[in-house]
């Protein structure tokens, strides 16, 4: 009988981590570990259909910002169904489900962080800072998307030291290749020109994720080539007011917003260009999604370097003139293959042996 681990995030919508979890819970052995889902009332669940087929345990709770109703969830849960490991991935707030963890008895806490922070989000910053060391104190085990994420969560002596396992945001490659059949197809189907320059980004409408720096650059790309386009695949909380800001630029008409969608994989091979110019990342998994697809991408030197699998990614700061940006993304080389990137086959495999090293009730 498969060991069931419980697997805490925020929301189950289209975000990155819930596809980071979701890819590689697809590539494990799940005769032998099974995962059980808990994530905030009110998400979308596009995945449902697919975690129920994979044998997936799905647990709406209450979301944290109800901190005594989501601890009362948590606990019980994880009382009742006797897990042996429990892996959150809230960044700082995986010390709700962690405590919870802890109180019920649950012997391997792993607190795993896909982030860090930006000021520029004030009280919600301050108050990851505050959580941040009570993370460490209620997890026995510590890991992180990547480099920054792990030296800004646990410290960089802990990281130094080796405390910190890195668990990069793997993908499986094929599935991002190049599709010269889909680039026709979808760039007709949202109404591009095949003709036209195409620059694209991947993710939620979120602050973080900076689309008013977007949406700025991207004016000052079409003074210079009338004939580009910016395609902007999610959504989110802020989506309207970027749709309006799109709207007072005058560009609305050169801004695609798709939405959200099932094929993502194949909307990159609509690109010509990757953008990230995100406030604050760990390791954005969408990056090697665009690589293995065989984009440029221009990257904001927020984010681990690690995200750089191909020769043709640039990294630039937020603070840089926009020339620089345009310059970059005008002068991006669209591939159609890509270097090495983490196989998911392989990442899959190591962690299912971290949680039978770490599995204390009974073998798998």
């Amino acid at each position: 009988m498969p060991i069931r681990i419980a697997q805490v995030l925020n929301r189950m919508d289209t975000g990155g981590i819930e596809a980071v979890v979701l890819n590689y819970y697809r590539h494990i052995d799940r005769g032998r570990v099974q995962f059980d889902f808990y994530f905030a009332q009110g998400s979308s669940l596009p995945q449902r259909q697919e975690l129920e087929q994979l044998g997936a345990g799905l647990y709406p709770i209450p979301p944290y910002s109800r901190p005594f109703a989501y601890h009362k969830a948590l606990y019980a849960a994880f009382r009742q169904r006797g897990y042996k490991i429990v892996h959150a991935h809230l960044s700082t707030m995986s010390i709700f489900p962690l405590f919870a963890a802890w109180r019920a008895g649950v012997p391997v806490r792993i607190c795993h962080n896909h982030s860090t922070a930006h000021w520029g989000e004030g009280k919600k910053t301050l108050f990851k800072y505050i959580l941040r060391p009570f993370n460490k104190l209620f997890a026995t085990d510590w890991f992180a998307c990547g480099e920054r994420a792990g030296r800004w969560m646990y410290g960089s002596r802990a990281f130094d030291a080796g405390r910190v396992t890195v668990l990069p945001n793997a993908i499986d490659a094929a599935k991002f290749a190049y599709d010269p059949a889909a680039r026709k197809r979808l760039r007709g189907e949202l109404g591009i020109p095949q003709d036209a320059f195409v620059v694209g980004h991947v993710g939620r409408f979120t602050y973080a994720k900076n689309h008013t720096f977007l949406l700025r650059i991207f004016k000052e790309l079409l003074n210079t080539n009338p004939n580009a386009y910016l395609l902007l695949v999610g959504e989110g909380e802020l989506q309207e007011q970027v749709k309006q800001q799109a709207k007072s630029l005058g560009i609305q008409g050169k801004v695609i917003f798709t939405g959200l969608r099932q094929d993502v994989n194949k909307l990159y091979s609509a690109m010509d260009v990757f953008c990230l110019p995100s406030r604050y990342e760990g390791m954005p998994v969408v990056a090697w999604e665009a690589q293995a697809n065989g984009l440029a991408c221009v990257l904001a030197d927020t984010m681990s370097h690690e995200a750089a699998k191909n020769k043709t990614t640039v990294f630039l700061k937020l603070q840089l003139a926009s020339i620089y940006w345009t310059n970059a993304l005008s002068n991006a080389e669209r591939r159609t293959t890509a270097d090495d990137i983490s196989d998911i086959h392989e990442e899959g495999g190591r962690l299912q042996a971290f949680y039978k090293k770490k599995q204390l009730a009974e073998p798998f």
